[in-house]
């Protein structure tokens, strides 16, 4: 565990943030390593079903996963007010909400997957593989939320350190049981999935196991675990909002992704392999805006706001100058990347021109996000939630049919950075009343239980 409302600033961000950075990296490396031997062993084809899959499957577990985000607020402020109890009652209380929702979003998803793909006009020879794909890894969901819940947690207290070996482990067994599902055993795209689940399920399990034998906190056992309604209020207070905002997120993604459907199987096969890269370029600017929310969590439960606009300056510093490296890399050798997804040099073109409209603007969404995890980690969740429903859905899905109109697929590409400009001044203008101070759960005389 780790106080953040005292010691040097910027220090304390980039060392809770190096093993959220390379935890991010690991856990992206699921989707990477998957579309890499998809595309390699199965064809463009696969490559394409596994990709329209994923906005699919967002939209299913994105609203669970921000209130998720909203008990990682919660415990971090507690613990910030030195309040353990109130820390292991939102432990307790988190888990069984995660449990409950798995079951439900499970159901959802397998009874709704093939109609949802037909809606998004996936091409037809695409369908089968697509819902195949999406059923399997739907099996797994109590597993996957249960590790992310855990994740959430140790953040919230701190901890990165712990979840970045498991989240390791997990990424290496991945890539291991995908080799030999897919190319040893000969399963098809339903290799891939069922390596994920397997994955997620070693790393929830080992977690918990680890975690009861040696935190000082945490320990998780189904004979005492409680549900505590009032804390469960104040992380769907705060959560709800994260949780719609990656809904409508998702939502939208399912929408960018009919419109790239419409283009053929090319072109879903390039978003898909593209997309990997991008989100696997942008996760340490993510990693860097996680960090500060737990950090502004800790410091707003102390009362110590000065803190906390001190590690927006260093997080903005820190990941504005890797936003400009991994720029310059992606121009440099994106053609060469997207190489290792596929052979198919129309597959390989497309995909290179994502990369270098997208990247040429990470540096707005390193500050974007830098000050949206300023906002989450105080508590001010709505903010966000509104400005990515205007950027998403105002500008960026009318700017995509629009302008793939005019010039083609590259249109949907470019509406992705002017949806950035706009939420980018949105939210800072709005972190400039400074009405983001009141937000807190922790109120001034809270009294420790």
């Amino acid at each position: 565990m780790k106080d953040f409302t005292s010691g040097n600033v910027p220090r304390q961000i980039l060392q809770f943030s190096g093993p959220l950075v390379l935890g991010s990296v690991f856990q992206n490396l699921y989707n990477v390593v998957d579309s890499i031997v998809v595309g390699n062993v199965l064809g463009k084809e696969a490559l394409a079903a596994v990709g329209a899959s994923f906005p699919v499957l967002w939209t299913l577990i994105s609203l669970v996963v921000g209130i998720g985000s909203g008990a990682s607020t919660v415990v971090s402020q507690y613990f910030g007010a030195k309040d353990n109890k109130s820390v292991l009652k939102t432990i307790d209380t988190i888990y069984i909400f995660f449990f409950g929702a798995s079951i439900l979003v499970t159901i959802v998803g397998i009874t709704l997957s093939e109609p949802i793909f037909r809606l998004l006009r996936l091409p037809e020879e695409l369908i089968p593989d697509a819902t195949l794909y999406m059923q399997i890894y739907l099996s797994g969901m109590f597993l996957l939320f249960g590790f992310n819940g855990t994740t959430s947690i140790l953040r919230g207290l701190g901890d990165s350190q712990t979840p970045l070996v498991f989240i390791i482990i997990a990424a290496v067994l991945n890539t291991i049981l995908d080799l030999l599902f897919v190319m040893v055993f000969k399963w098809g795209i339903a290799s891939v999935a069922v390596a994920t689940v397997l994955a997620n399920g070693f790393a929830f399990a080992g977690g918990i196991w680890y975690l009861n034998r040696t935190h000082p906190i945490i320990k998780f056992s189904l004979k005492q675990i409680h549900f505590d309604k009032e804390i469960f209020k104040s992380c769907v207070r705060i959560g709800l909002p994260t949780g719609f905002q990656q809904s409508f997120v998702a939502i939208g993604m399912m929408a960018v992704m009919s419109i790239v459907n419409g283009f053929g199987t090319n072109a879903i096969a390039a978003y898909t392999a593209a997309l990997r890269v991008d989100s696997f370029a942008k996760m340490p600017s993510i990693a860097f805006a996680s960090a500060l929310a737990s950090f502004t969590g800790q410091n707003r439960g102390a009362f110590k706001d000065d803190r906390i606009k001190r590690g927006l300056y260093s997080t903005v510093v820190i990941s504005g100058l890797y936003s400009i490296f991994i720029t310059g890399l992606i121009i440099l050798f994106g053609r060469g990347v997207m190489t290792l997804f596929t052979d198919d040099p129309d597959v390989i073109k497309i995909g290179q021109d994502y990369l270098i409209i997208v990247s040429s603007f990470y540096i707005l969404f390193s500050l974007m996000f830098s000050i949206m995890g300023l906002l989450r980690g105080a508590g001010a969740t709505l903010i966000p939630m509104v400005i990515t429903i205007i950027s998403l859905w105002i500008v960026r899905i009318p700017l995509s049919i629009f302008l793939s109109k005019k010039i083609g697929v590259n249109g949907i590409w470019w509406a992705l950075p002017v949806s950035w400009v706009i939420g980018l001044l949105i939210i800072f203008i709005y972190y400039q009343t400074g009405k983001w101070h009141k937000k807190g759960v922790v109120k001034e005389g809270h009294n420790q239980l």
